[in-house]
């Protein structure tokens, strides 16, 4: 046994230190020693992060990267810089292939290659877009696609034959309402007349930006039709794709009407929403209980449809094939299954549309079952990211759509889950109380519950951002529903449009129709849950892109640094909740503004009926007023000549209507807003309707030294999607206006059904 006053030491007996020595190392940190242990631990797992192959899952991110890059410019980059410096930064990383800063030369390539697939595909999609209104325009072109909604129809005319007075514009496809019931088949020519408008910019600084997203879609405008439709014979053939696309609008109508002779109301609306992607005639209660309860994924066709479709239909088609021992011994089934399943899934991608959305589901659902065919793993992150690059190659405006975010979010998040959470979870499933819980399913439980937690978190911040709130109880309806929908609603359907020809459906729509009615249960009971409504204000794009990067890291990172992942959407929480909202909101055309009040709530002078706008006003405001709410309009005095309202700190903002009334408010005004031409010598700042023309809609926030303002478009901004304002004065004199065809049907459909529609 040692002394006590001894230490052993490298195998030498050493005396304790003498007082001196204890004296002079008391002089160092008593933790230095902790130091090198942590940065050994940083370096292993750095190490494990830059291992073989873990470059991959990374190459879609910077891609992304760059895409996202290419949406902040202010104007259009120059197409043949783009791509030269893409290629140049591809042959650099090639050349560095065996050097240790290829990984980072490999992703700078995969930056400049998005931005440059970025700024291609805009110019392989660029057609002229509608800067100012147009009345009575006549329209002559065919129907490429009619959606039937609830109070109105919409078409999309590819035209053939445009003239409107005052103005020689030539757009190739607009978008059009009519009167419920009235819009023109798929396939026909028409010929009518119609009022324009130039696409739907962002509300407010910030929201969803419509007109880009029109853009991408190739419409030029969108309106309403003015008196009826004539369809007459064609001048040329239509082309193989407009004959397509009439045959799937038959399929689809077929689909409806079969299902409407089974089922009714919201059942039937549901059924042709989850088959066809017509969302068409759901009711506003169950539509709105659905998004407040986290189902409303359910009703947009996405990679939870497409992959129940291939699932159902791959573990149908192996187990028929199993029957047959001799196909079981010496062929490859599980390939013919997979095969089939790949076929069903490109099956429903043409019948619901082929919607950008749904396109990229269908993709990477081909992904995963073209890697059951060669032998690959199916569920891994390099599916993903190869499922990422087709999307984001193919169509890179899809990154900046809600759908393409939350759906990749979700994905990534429930890839990570299989990957890295469930074999640690499950570990030891020989644990006596494991097994006999997962023998009365509570493992499928566990992960049915742990795969709704994942995806919902995962959504979160894009939910909140786009649409302004959250579902506090998402799990719960998604754990009472989802397995319904999944074993009886999707594969009842499925077996319906299978018996459908040979007239044995009937059974499968009822049973359709039973599973329906128990999501509408559950969708309105977790509804009405106390604090169900999770409201959400507006927080910018900052926090986005902070809380993306958070789930990026803990995603993809395999090391105990993903936890810095949650770090970073801590950070971006927090910031998302402290952003300031504006003091005042002033709408593009400068009908509606929007005043801050001493309650801190919008008080809204309304000079139009845009209920649309206002219901986006108040959501990105977090405020529960419905638009017609008359305390709105409290604090607000209005005569002839205009409006006036307090802000917060007791400062007036006028909306000048007259020009009698600038006299006064100028005097007395910290701003005011007006279509009229003030006086030189103004003292308030003045909005004119010029400057909101030029920008858009404002955001407008108090300072000490006035106010600090936010455009949708600020000064210097020009996009193919959002054009400067240019002296367009296209006068045609030798324009000579076509007869207007006989009244037969009056289509133009009503004013409160186009903001309801909006």
């Amino acid at each position: 046994m040692a002394e006590r006053g001894r230490a052993r030491r490298g195998g030498h007996a050493e005396t304790w230190p003498q007082p001196g020595a204890a004296q002079a190392r008391g002089l160092a940190p008593s933790g230095l020693g902790v130091w090198p242990a942590l940065t050994a631990k940083l370096r292993e797992w750095i190490e494990v992060e830059v291992g073989a192959g873990r470059l991959m899952p990374w190459v879609p991110v910077a891609f992304g990267v760059g895409i996202a890059l290419y949406f902040t410019a202010d104007h259009e980059p120059v197409r043949w810089v783009t791509a030269i410096a893409a290629a140049l930064w591809g042959a650099a990383a090639f050349s560095l292939r065996r050097h240790r800063i290829f990984p980072v030369m490999v992703l700078t390539a995969a930056v400049a290659a998005g931005f440059a697939v970025a700024t291609w595909r805009t110019a392989i999609v660029g057609h002229v877009v509608l800067a100012r209104p147009l009345y009575s325009v006549s329209l002559s072109g065919f129907v490429e696609t009619r959606d039937i909604r609830e109070r109105t129809d919409r078409f999309v005319l590819r035209v053939t034959r445009m003239a409107a007075p005052r103005s020689s514009i030539q757009l190739e496809r607009v978008r059009l309402s009519v009167r419920k019931g009235t819009a023109p088949d798929v396939g026909s020519f028409v010929e009518l007349k119609a009022r324009l408008q130039p696409p739907l910019a962002s509300l407010r600084p910030g929201s969803y930006d419509f007109a880009r997203d029109m853009f991408f879609q190739g419409i030029g405008a969108s309106g309403f039709v003015s008196g009826a439709i004539r369809i007459v014979e064609p001048p040329a053939p239509g082309g193989l794709s407009l004959r397509y696309a009439a045959v799937m609008q038959y399929l689809r109508d077929a689909i409806d009407a079969r299902i409407r002779a089974v089922l009714h109301g919201d059942e039937r609306a549901i059924a042709t929403a989850l088959l066809t992607g017509r969302r068409d005639a759901i009711t506003t209660p169950v539509n709105d209980a659905m998004f407040i309860s986290g189902l409303g994924h359910v009703l947009s066709i996405s990679g939870y449809h497409m992959a129940v479709v291939a699932g159902v239909v791959f573990f149908t088609v192996r187990a028929l094939l199993a029957l047959f021992p001799a196909l079981t011994t010496g062929f490859p089934i599980k390939k013919w299954s997979a095969a089939a399943a790949l076929a069903a899934a490109a099956f429903y991608l043409l019948l619901s549309g082929a919607e950008v959305a749904t396109q990229r589901s269908f993709f990477m659902t081909a992904v995963v079952l073209i890697a059951v065919i060669v032998d690959r793993r199916a569920v891994t992150f390099r599916t993903l990211a190869v499922a990422a690059m087709i999307v984001l190659t193919l169509a890179p405006e899809a990154l900046v759509h809600p759908s393409f975010q939350m759906s990749f979010a979700a994905t990534l998040g429930l890839v990570a889950l299989v990957q890295i959470g469930m074999p640690r979870l499950f570990a030891s499933p020989d644990h006596s109380a494991t097994a006999k819980v997962a023998l009365w399913g509570g493992r499928e439980l566990m992960t049915l519950m742990l795969a709704s937690l994942v995806a919902g978190l995962a959504t979160t911040p894009y939910a909140a951002f786009h649409f302004h709130r959250v579902t506090p109880y998402g799990v719960l309806a998604n754990l009472a529903a989802m397995p319904v929908v999944s074993a009886l609603v999707m594969p009842a359907g499925l077996l319906g449009l299978l018996a459908t020809p040979f007239g044995l459906d009937g059974v499968f729509w009822w049973l359709m129709g039973i599973g329906i009615d128990w999501m509408i249960v559950v969708t309105q009971w977790v509804a009405a849950l106390p604090g169900a409504i999770g409201r959400m204000a507006a927080f910018g794009i900052g926090p986005l892109i902070v809380a993306s990067i958070g789930i990026v890291l803990l995603g993809l990172l395999r090391s105990p640094l993903r936890w810095s992942g949650a770090v970073v959407l801590a950070l971006a929480t927090v910031w998302a909740l402290l952003v300031p909202q504006p003091d005042i909101l002033i709408s593009g055309d400068g009908h509606d503004v929007g005043v801050r009040g001493r309650d801190g709530r919008l008080h809204l002078i309304r000079g139009s009926k845009n209920a649309f706008l206002v219901k986006e006003w108040l959501a990105a405001d977090a405020d529960p007023r419905q638009p017609a709410d008359p305390s709105l309009s409290e604090g607000v005095s209005c005569d002839g000549a205009g409006c006036v309202t307090q802000m917060a700190d007791g400062g007036l903002v006028a909306l000048a209507l007259q020009p009698e009334a600038l006299e006064d408010d100028c005097g007395r005004a910290a701003l005011i807003v007006t279509a009229k031409q003030p006086p030189s010598d103004c003292a308030a700042p003045v909005i004119t309707i010029d400057r909101l023309r030029r920008q858009g809609a404002l955001a407008l926030g108090r300072t000490r030294d006035g106010f600090a303002t936010t455009a949708v478009k600020p000064s210097g901004f020009n996009r193919p999607w959002a054009p400067a304002m240019a002296g367009e004065g296209e006068a045609d004199p030798d324009f000579l206006r076509r007869p207007i065809a006989p009244r037969a049907v009056d289509t133009t459909p009503s004013e409160a059904d186009l903001q309801s529609e909006d």
